[in-house]
């Protein structure tokens, strides 16, 4: 076989990384962008990470340089296989300890939009952007992202593509709807062999029946959020929502001594401080722990019920008292604490917006295609992805505290460290608790590039 002629190397443990996925590329010059888009991605930038900023050329001016266009054909035109690559992806964060998932973390569903102007980028619309809470013009993406109290990766994506760019519209057999996109990246995960103990999403995916009797159909388990508006038929004077029979409840409950049927579940954050919160099991009407289908709620306050700090959860997990025949059910049973548990893991998502999304350039990219769009989202994952692969093998005495790191005693590689009880992502509001692994990474890049091998300069940026 012919011996495959050299690429620049990357630098330090990304070319280590990278060479894990050469064999993917059937061209050196591939393999040579593929090493820069990473590097760009990688490394911090007062830019957005357009192309010309990842080739560090001028912007606008600086696109027609061979830096930028390399990058350009690499993304819209040069012949690699995004899915290939996410596969690989996925194989080395399964095959490595410290990232390696497990049967008690969750899967989570969430969608993100990124503002674009213009009409001919793919998939683009005016179309409702959740995370900026409007109408704009934009790209929606459906992910999935892989957590526990350890550590958190993304896992896949769709786009979602609206109804105008058919020409069916909705009825379109091509047209599909985010709710579909999602039930099939669950599907998507379970063939890919990733294990979860429950899928966990907020109220859009929690209100819509058709999507948990999809997941109930793949035999998976779900902690979904419904909302507190959430009810169902029922005769005047009766309780008719998981609100109403909070609200009972909290008219018995008068203090931690005496909670009437309030259950306390004592949350534990990365960042060290710990939660009292308090739990009901609503046992009325379609819900109860004799059911198929359960409905929690917790809450800070029991006699408050604050809007910010309640959730009101659905799940198909069974009680661990139900008396369900086992036929109707293979998931395994999970307590009040443990169904509150598995919805707190859906924080990390916040958080993966703040470094995926924002820091390493998820919506940044300037292209219009859809295969281009795929993948620099799908350089964007395997870019956060390494910093978990390069993070793991460092040696403990060189993992500095930061100011965005953990504290010792619940450093996330360490899982036998962890302090006992529930361990949950912190806040979005606060950078307390992230877990660290892109600052790493974008030290371990700042240092190695000080002693990489001279390169014949270009031109002055």
């Amino acid at each position: 076989m012919t011996k495959r002629s050299p690429v620049s190397p990357a630098p330090g443990p990304l070319e280590d990384y990278a060479r894990c996925f050469d064999d993917l590329f059937g061209a050196r010059a591939q393999r040579h962008s593929f090493r820069r888009y990473l590097e760009g991605l990688l490394l911090p930038a007062e830019r957005n990470k357009t192309l010309t900023a990842l080739a560090n050329t001028e912007p606008v001016v600086g696109a027609q340089r061979r830096e930028a266009q390399s990058l350009q054909w690499f993304l819209s035109e040069s012949r690699w296989h995004q899915d290939a690559l996410n596969e690989r992806r996925l194989e080395l964060l399964l095959e490595e300890p410290t990232t390696a998932a497990n049967d008690e973390g969750v899967l989570v569903i969430d969608e993100h939009g990124d503002r674009k102007w213009g009409k001919k980028t793919a998939h683009v619309g005016k179309q409702w952007l959740g995370n900026m809470g409007k109408t704009e013009n934009g790209v929606v993406s459906v992910t999935s992202l892989w957590a526990d109290e350890r550590i958190y990766w993304p896992c896949a994506f769709e786009p979602y593509t609206p109804s105008k760019h058919f020409e069916g519209g909705k009825n379109d057999p091509e047209f599909r709807t985010k709710l579909k996109i999602a039930s099939q990246l669950v599907e998507k995960a379970k063939e890919e062999g990733v294990p979860f103990r429950a899928v966990v999403a907020d109220p859009f995916y929690g209100e819509d029946e058709g999507f948990k009797h999809s997941l109930s159909e793949l035999g998976v388990g779900y902690v979904v959020a419904l909302k507190p508006s959430h009810a169902w038929w029922h005769r005047v004077g009766e309780i008719g929502s998981p609100f109403e029979a909070a609200v009972l409840a909290g008219q018995a409950w008068e203090d931690e001594h005496h909670p009437g049927d309030w259950v306390k579940v004592a949350r534990s954050f990365r960042d060290g401080h710990e939660e009292e919160w308090w739990a009901l099991e609503v046992d009325v009407g379609p819900y109860g722990p004799q059911r198929e289908r359960r409905s929690v709620v917790a809450t800070t306050d029991p006699k408050v019920l604050p809007e910010k700090r309640t959730w009101y959860l659905g799940t198909n997990l069974p009680h661990p008292d139900s008396d369900l025949p086992a036929a109707e059910s293979d998931l395994s049973p999970a307590s009040v604490a443990e169904v509150v548990r598995l919805y707190g893991l859906r924080m990390w998502v916040e958080q993966s917006y703040k470094q995926v999304k924002h820091v390493l350039g998820w919506s940044d990219y300037q292209v219009r295609s859809d295969i281009a769009i795929r993948r620099h989202w799908q350089l964007v994952c395997l870019a956060f992805s390494f910093c978990w692969w390069a993070y793991g093998r460092l040696p403990t005495e060189e993992i500095a505290q930061t100011d965005d790191d953990p504290p010792a005693e619940s450093a996330g590689r360490e899982k036998k460290e962890a302090p006992a009880g529930m361990l949950l992502a912190a806040g979005f509001e606060s950078s307390e608790g992230v877990a660290g692994a892109l600052c790493h990474a974008q030290k371990i890049l700042e240092g190695v590039l000080r002693d990489a091998p001279a390169t014949k300069a270009k031109s002055a940026a």
